[in-house]
Formats: C-alpha cells, sequence, structure tokens
C-alpha cells in the first residue's frame, strides 16, 4: 500500500514539474503567477486530481478567456459578433472555400497565440473575430444541410398525397387558413379553406399539388425573397388550396396545444364584450395577431407607423413583463418575483409564436431578471448583442432573411447607443417616462430603420412620430382594459359587457387616429428602390462620424490640462500667519487656496 501511495505521490510530483515549465507560457499571461500556483500544489500530499490549486489545462484556458472577455468593452463584443455575423452572411450569399475557411481559422489561430505572448487584448478581439467567422459559415451549412436531397423535389409540380402533424397553431386569413405541417422529411406549407376544423397537433391528410416558392415583386416594386422568407421557417415546398381529411387528434405537445386552447377561448370572450374593429386591435395588442384587423385598418396602421403595435414589439413584451413583475409583487418576494417573471414571459413567448421581436425582447427581459437575482448590473448593450447571437446561432436564416429581425435589432441598437437609459426605464417603471423621453426615442427609432423601411419596404411614412407620441401613451391603457376584460368575461359575461364600454375608449382613440392620419395625403410616400451599398452606407458613414466623435472627444479629455495644477495649497493659523515657513506662496495665487 505504501509503495502505491509512493508511487502516486511521484507521479504527480513529475506531472506538476512539467506544467510548472510548459503550462505558464501556453495558457496563463503570468508565467510566474501560475508557477507559484503549481509549485503549492507540488508540496501538498493531496492526490493531483484533489488539488483546487491544480486546474487543468482546458478548464485553465477557458477561464482566463472568461476573465479577458468579461473586462472586454462594449466595441470589443461588437466586433468579435460582428465576425460570427459576417460568416453567417458570406455562407448565406456565397460558398465559401475549404480552402478559404481553413486559412482564416489559422489566422486566428495565430493571432490567439501572439496574444498569449504580448497579453494585448487587441490581440484576442482579432482571434475571436476570426474564429466566430468560421463558426458562422460552418453553422450557416449546418442549417441549410436540411433542405437538401429531400425526397419531395422529385415530385415538383405533381399532384401528390402527404401525411403530417400540423406543427404550429394554424394562420387564418381573410380567404384561407394557412398550415404548417410537418411530415417525416420536410415542413410544408399548406393552403387550405378557412372553415377546416384543423388545430394545432392535428394528424392531418392532403391532397394537392406540391410547389417550391418562387420570388415575386411587391406593390412598391421591391423583389420579395419568398423562398428564402420561407426557410427561415423551416419551410421548402407549399401546396396550394390543399384538400385536408382529419386522420387524427392530440399529437402536439401538451403544453402548446393547452396554451392555444386557453387563447382561443380567451379571444372568444372577448369577441361577445368588444365591438369590431375594437376587439380586432385588443387582440392584435395583446396576442400580435394583426391579421385580425383587416386589410383597410392594417393598411392605415402601416401608412401612420404604429403598426408595430400589433405585431407585438419589444414595448408590449416590456409591459407585459412589468405586468408580471406588479402582480407578483403583492404575494412573493424577489427570487419569487424573477422565477414567475421567467416562467411568464416563457409562456406568453409561446403563446404568441416566438416573432423575432418577442424572442429579442423576451431573451433582454430574462438577462434582467437573472441579473437582478444574481446581483448583477443590467448592460443593455451586452444584451442585445447576447440576444442577437443567440437567436443567429438557431436560426442563421433570420439574418438576412427576417424584416421583423432586423427591424427590432435597429431599433433597439438606436435606442441603446442614443438613450441608454431608455429601455432600462421601461422595464422598471414604464409610467414614469417623461414626454420628451418619448419623443426622442420615437424619433431615434424612426431614423435608425428608416434605411431598412426604404430598401425593403419602400414606402415610409411622415407622420409615424407624431402618431406614435399620440397612440404610445394609450397602449398600456388599452392592453389593460382589453385583458381585464376578457378574464373577467371567463367567469361573467354580463360584467366583462359592462368592463367593455370602458376597455372600448382607448381602443377607438387609436383606431381614430390611425384612420384620420391615413388619410392626409402626406401620410406616406413611396421611395424608389435603393442598391444594397446605399442602405448599408445609410448605416456606416454616421456610425463612422459617429464613432470618430467619441474618439476625438475621449482624446480631448485626456490631453486636458488642470488648471490649478501649478496652485500650492497651504494652511493658515487663525491670525492669518502662514504655518509652513518652506513654502511661499506665488502672488498670483487666489486668496482661498493659500
Amino acid at each position: 500500500m505504501s509503495r502505491t501511495v509512493n508511487r502516486a505521490v511521484e507521479y504527480k510530483e513529475k506531472i506538476c514539474t512539467s506544467l510548472t515549465t510548459l503550462v505558464p507560457r501556453v495558457i496563463h499571461p503570468n508565467p510566474n503567477l501560475m508557477r507559484k500556483v503549481l509549485l503549492a500544489a507540488k508540496s501538498s500530499h493531496r492526490p493531483l486530481g484533489r488539488c483546487p490549486e491544480v486546474i487543468h489545462p482546458t478548464l485553465r484556458l477557458a477561464r482566463c478567456f472568461l476573465c479577458y472577455t468579461k473586462n472586454m468593452k462594449g466595441w470589443q463584443l461588437l466586433v468579435i459578433l460582428m465576425g460570427f455575423f459576417a460568416g453567417v452572411v458570406i455562407e448565406s450569399l456565397y460558398q465559401l472555400p475549404v480552402i478559404v475557411l481553413a486559412g482564416i481559422g489559422i489566422l486566428a489561430f495565430l493571432s490567439g497565440l501572439y496574444w498569449r505572448r504580448v497579453a494585448d487584448v487587441r490581440y484576442l478581439t482579432v482571434s475571436l473575430c476570426l474564429l466566430l467567422l468560421c463558426a458562422g459559415v460552418v453553422r450557416t451549412q449546418w442549417y441549410e444541410q436540411q433542405f437538401i436531397d429531400s425526397p419531395l423535389l422529385t415530385q415538383i409540380g405533381e399532384r401528390v398525397t402527404i401525411v403530417g402533424t400540423v406543427s404550429r397553431e394554424p394562420d387564418e386569413r381573410a380567404n384561407f387558413i394557412q398550415l404548417f405541417v410537418q411530415t417525416d422529411t420536410d415542413t410544408v406549407l399548406v393552403r387550405a379553406d378557412r372553415f377546416a376544423d384543423v388545430r394545432y397537433g392535428d394528424v392531418v391528410e392532403m391532397t394537392g399539388r406540391i410547389e417550391q416558392p418562387e420570388v415575386f415583386e411587391t406593390d412598391t416594386n421591391r423583389v420579395f425573397d419568398y423562398p428564402s422568407y420561407l426557410k427561415v421557417r423551416q419551410v421548402q415546398f407549399i401546396m396550394g388550396f390543399a384538400s385536408v381529411q382529419l386522420v387524427d387528434r392530440g399529437q402536439g405537445n401538451p403544453l402548446l396545444a393547452g396554451l392555444y386552447i386557453a387563447k382561443d377561448h380567451f379571444v372568444a370572450t372577448l369577441e361577445q364584450a368588444l365591438p369590431s374593429p375594437e376587439v380586432d386591435l385588443g387582440v392584435g395588442l395583446l396576442l400580435g395577431v394583426k391579421q385580425a384587423l383587416g386589410d383597410e385598418l392594417e393598411t392605415a396602421f402601416r401608412q401612420t407607423g404604429i403598426i408595430h403595435i400589433v405585431v407585438l414589439s419589444g414595448y408590449n413584451v416590456m409591459l407585459v413583463v412589468g405586468f408580471f413583475w406588479w402582480i407578483s409583487s403583492w404575494f412573493l418576494q424577489i427570487r419569487g418575483r424573477i422565477i414567475f417573471g421567467l416562467v411568464g414571459i416563457t409562456l406568453f413567448a409561446l403563446l404568441v409564436g416566438l416573432s423575432a421581436t418577442v424572442v429579442r425582447a423576451s431573451i433582454m427581459a430574462a438577462i434582467l431578471l437573472i441579473g437582478k437575482l444574481m446581483g448583477r448590473l443590467y448592460d443593455v448593450l451586452r444584451a442585445l448583442l447576447f440576444a442577437a447571437a443567440v437567436m443567429v446561432l438557431i436560426n442563421p436564416y433570420i439574418l438576412l432573411y427576417d424584416i421583423g429581425f432586423q427591424l427590432s435589432f435597429m431599433a433597439t441598437l438606436g435606442l441603446v447607443l442614443v438613450l441608454p437609459q431608455f429601455e432600462s426605464t421601461l422595464q422598471t417603471h414604464a409610467t414614469g417616462l417623461k414626454l420628451r423621453d418619448l419623443f426622442m426615442a420615437t424619433l431615434v427609432t424612426q431614423l435608425f430603420v428608416l434605411p431598412l423601411l426604404m430598401f425593403h419596404i419602400g414606402e415610409v411614412s411622415l407622420v409615424s412620430v407624431i402618431v406614435n407620441m399620440l397612440v404610445l401613451p394609450m397602449v398600456p391603457i388599452a392592453m389593460l382594459g382589453s385583458f381585464v376584460t376578457g378574464l373577467v368575461g371567463l367567469v361573467w359575461v354580463e360584467a366583462a359587457a359592462l368592463l367593455g364600454l370602458l376597455a372600448q375608449l382607448p381602443l377607438t382613440y387609436i383606431i381614430i387616429l390611425a384612420t384620420w392620419f391615413a388619410r392626409l395625403p402626406f401620410a406616406a410616400v413611396v421611395v424608389p428602390q435603393i442598391p444594397v451599398w446605399v442602405m448599408l452606407g445609410m448605416y456606416l458613414v454616421p456610425a463612422g462620424l459617429f464613432a470618430w466623435w467619441r474618439w476625438s472627444r475621449q482624446v480631448g479629455e485626456r490631453g486636458e490640462v488642470d488648471p490649478i495644477a501649478d496652485w500650492v495649497v497651504e494652511e493658515e493659523n487663525a491670525s492669518g500667519v502662514d504655518v509652513s515657513k518652506e513654502t511661499s506662496t506665488p502672488p498670483s495665487t487666489p486668496i482661498a487656496f493659500r
């Protein structure tokens, strides 16, 4: 037994001796400090695996990496994530050769080694940026694998019969219903009769002509990449006006099925208490169902720039988060409120369909609550970058082909850069916003999404700022009134009808404002098609000027001379005679500083 222990101790000493000469140079920028840690472990009489001072090299490298990235500035993290986004964009538009990808990986490795040598975080930034560029390329290739070698590719244009499960909540339109049907190999978008009795989780048999979506031109002469838009939703094939036969029910996720049933019951109750179109707007504000508005009212909302309130923007989600926090504050402590808020955010996001804006706002709100739980400060810029990185990692096509993600990200980025206190104020006490803050937030948001609107949509609202100023203060009231009316209607329909009279007032106010401003001849203008480089220039040029202004301001602050650097501060006694005889006061020194 003693011989075995002696061998183990000797083996540990050899390993520690090797690590003291090798590991500090590879893992830690301060080799002497790391060597002291390993020598301390060598002198102990515990097995190597049980020495807390000795850390596995991989874990040590991870800890060292986290130590540097935690102290990185916002622009450094932005540069790193831009590498990942660049990799996704390059692979989405082009096929990057393997040799080029390998070369980028080698450059990242060399930059990382040089960082270990000089301990300059700039080389770490470059290394991580190039490494994440390769990761973005690989992730996009992996995502595109699901659209290759599908058995339905050989049946394009033919009339086929397939069986699948409705994987998402049916999308009801004016004349038809859209179903996302998951088969064994693909997800097919099916258009069927609007009155078909189909729900989430149903197994259906569909008969129709299988086709691939095509690019088409919009009313504003923009080319809409419909195939890529559907690939964001993992759809490669469509089936128009198919014959749908029900095979089985209840094959979906029980939690989602229960949420959708409760949602339908709530909407039906609300429809009994509120007239149309007020009930349609109420449902849109609470659940993001903009199809319920109708074509005329939806056009008015789009021309006045307030369509975002019925597609559940971050503003709506943060109001819901604030409501959860207020409700839980009556009966839960801080830890319970945070857990309640996280569960509520998750269920709400699942209920309304996980759109890009909802997911972005939900992730940021979850980070805020988790930060409160851990006692950490909330950095809005880092939360935004983290949310965007997670969403692009899960679905790379969302970066280029989901307009909602682009608009939501740029609008929030504008608030973060120009009004850094706006979103944190909104999340904590939304009613405390001043009119000036609301005006600035609306103006900044419209400016930051303007290039995207000009490029993708081609229609720009000239009254959006004033309409948002008039409408946004009423949105929380309208949402609260609609929610309470629907909730009371679940137990007492007559009382809900009385509450509906009050809830109808803010909804009617929003509708009247939208329709009146939409009738103005200058409410919205159609702009000509602009090239992509013009759109990018509209972002890059102001960004460059802003960065130059910040840099010049920091340089100016560092170069300022202290105006009292050459003054001498001396003490006096009560009679005014100088106590210190060694130091003489210059004649120009003010009497207050002698």
